[in-house]
């Protein structure tokens, strides 16, 4: 990138002293820092941590890894080792890794977005503060970490393919496509980037704008790059044929105004694998600029912002009515449709929203009373507002990383049980069993979405009675079951007990039999099981550590 002018560098230099400002509590306080607990500390950053000891980050397709559900979760479960993210967690302390995914998002998902309205969509100079300020808005939107560039690496993928359109490409343009899938997800973007790049390229086509080769090799050269980079993905979904979690997993399920109260839902507040916050000062923006085109007739000079606009529309429309029950009969034909989410489509949003809010600004400031000052004052105030979600203030009632994964604890458990964690299974009651796993435990529950139908059959025997007497748990489990949990009917889908928690379990049923078979041998319960000899389950010692969120009941099956 090309700096032209003092001012632009100093507007630079301020942005990445923000980001390094808003990223500082992950590396001063590491393990006391508070950081999003779901999909995130109870899952991936386990899963990175198993991978990296399971000696199989390059097992083969058919490898699995031993310490989850007796080894019948497949090595491609954990996706491939070529990923950067993976190589953090196996070289480095998870929350040094875990800094450092975050600050090279934000960094690359600043620069991306300025370099895509620098050079295609704001090109004029005098919008320098308003293009530096959406770029770092951008970049410091509360995205799902483990998603990494997924949808943050959309605007540099952006500027790269609209530089080879004009035939204006450079080395830096097929670098960029090189990259990006070696620090993003195929399913958690750039599936629905990349098809969205071919209609792109189909309308140019339909346009008469001939067919632009070097666009279309473009877009085929990084689904390729994906492709070798994703070849466990690859492998699973062409050549695996034994049935999985998956296979049960049914999105047509909302009625019609169910399905429009969550298109209404996703187009004011987002989702939360691709949180926007764009409720309260972009979405106010977006619908000024919008009527300022409409009471001027400026629909020809703001073309790009009216179509972006109606895309955000489309895409909450698409997101929503995916699970429109109408699409049954469809589903029961062609099973992929029930497989693979494409939903996903909305992920594109981020940049839809933060480029549509960036030419909002300049059409405020062309054309509103006090125009340049109002669109200064959004932009300011979207940055402050994301400023004070910071991680280590929307998550401070919940547990540090310390305190989550506990590990003092577990190893006092693991010293008492005084066996090789290899030699017996575990599963968890009121706590997540990924912080048994991230502690080395081998267990007999999980949190995935890709592993044996047969086992989830298996495992859910030992649950039969408590699913039957709640009907939320039941559905959970059955049409989805990623989360393959010791439910209870009386926690529901509460798996988060801390240590001060006064409840008790009451009238439970679990087939301790099943468990026994499946090679379980202890349970490890956040609060106390009253009727333990009802379910076979001798209660060996409680534990407990001021260093822990969780106090452990350890109960072994009889």
């Amino acid at each position: 990138m090309v700096i032209e002018t003092k001012k632009e560098r100093r507007y630079i230099l301020f942005a990445l002293i923000v980001l390094a400002v808003y990223l500082s509590p992950l590396f001063i306080l590491q393990e006391n820092a508070h950081i999003r607990v779901h999909d995130n500390l109870d899952s991936n950053l386990a899963w990175y941590k198993v991978l990296a000891r399971s000696g199989e980050m390059f097992g083969s397709v058919n490898a699995v890894i031993p310490q989850i559900i007796n080894g019948q979760l497949s090595r491609n479960a954990f996706g491939t080792e070529y990923s950067v993210i993976v190589w953090l967690y196996a070289f480095f302390p998870t929350m040094i890794a875990y800094g450092l995914s975050q600050a090279l998002t934000r960094v690359v998902a600043f620069f991306g977005m300025y370099l895509l309205l620098k050079d295609h969509f704001m090109q004029d100079s005098k919008w320098l503060a308003i293009k530096i300020g959406t770029s770092l808005a951008f970049a410091l939107t509360p995205f799902w970490p483990s998603g990494m560039l997924s949808t943050l690496g959309m605007p540099l993928a952006l500027w790269a393919f609209l530089n080879i359109r004009k035939h204006e490409d450079t080395w830096k343009d097929y670098l960029v496509l090189t990259l990006l899938p070696l620090y993003a997800s195929i399913v958690l973007g750039f599936f629905f980037f990349l098809s969205a790049m071919g209609v792109f390229w189909l309308w140019d086509v339909a346009r008469g704008r001939g067919w632009n080769l070097r666009f279309l090799f473009g877009i085929g050269y990084m689904s390729g790059i994906f492709m070798l980079v994703e070849y466990r993905l690859v492998y699973s979904f062409l050549f695996s044929s034994a049935p999985n979690s998956r296979d049960e997993y049914f999105h047509a399920h909302l009625p019609f105004w169910r399905s429009v109260r969550l298109f209404v839902k996703n187009y004011l507040l987002g989702h939360t694998h691709v949180m926007t916050v764009h409720t309260l000062i972009i979405l106010p923006a977006t619908f000024i600029a919008i009527y300022i085109v409409y009471k001027k007739k400026l629909w020809e000079q703001e073309k790009l912002f009216v179509f972006l606009f109606g895309l955000n529309i489309v895409l909450s429309l698409w997101y929503a009515f995916w699970f429109y029950q109408g699409w049954l009969p469809l589903t029961k034909i062609f099973h992929f449709l029930d497989t693979f989410n494409f939903a996903r489509y909305h992920f594109l949003r981020p940049l839809v929203i933060y480029s549509s809010f960036a030419l909002s600004l300049k059409i405020i400031a062309l054309h509103g009373l006090d125009g340049v000052k109002i669109a200064k004052l959004l932009v300011v105030a979207q940055i402050v507002f994301l400023g004070s979600l910071n991680d280590e203030i929307i998550y401070r009632e919940k547990p540090t990383v310390k305190e989550f994964f506990a590990q003092d604890l577990f190893t006092e458990v693991k010293d008492y049980i005084g066996l090789k964690p290899e030699q017996y299974r575990v599963a968890s009651i009121g706590i997540h069993p990924a912080i048994s796993q991230y502690n080395g435990f081998y267990t007999i529950d999980t949190y995935n979405n890709f592993y044996p139908l047969s086992y989830k059959h298996q495992f859910r025997k030992i649950i039969d009675k408590e699913l039957a007497k709640n009907k939320t748990i039941e559905k959970y489990y059955d049409k989805w079951g990623g989360r393959c949990y010791l439910f209870t009917a009386q926690l529901g889908k509460r798996y988060m007990i801390k240590k001060d928690s006064k409840r008790h379990l009451k009238n439970l049923e679990l087939n301790t039999e099943v468990f026994k078979e499946m090679g379980g041998r202890f349970i490890f319960s956040a609060i106390p099981i009253d009727n333990a000899k009802q379910n076979k389950l001798l209660l060996e010692k409680v534990f407990v550590s001021k260093n822990a969120a969780w106090k452990i009941y350890l109960y072994k099956a009889m």
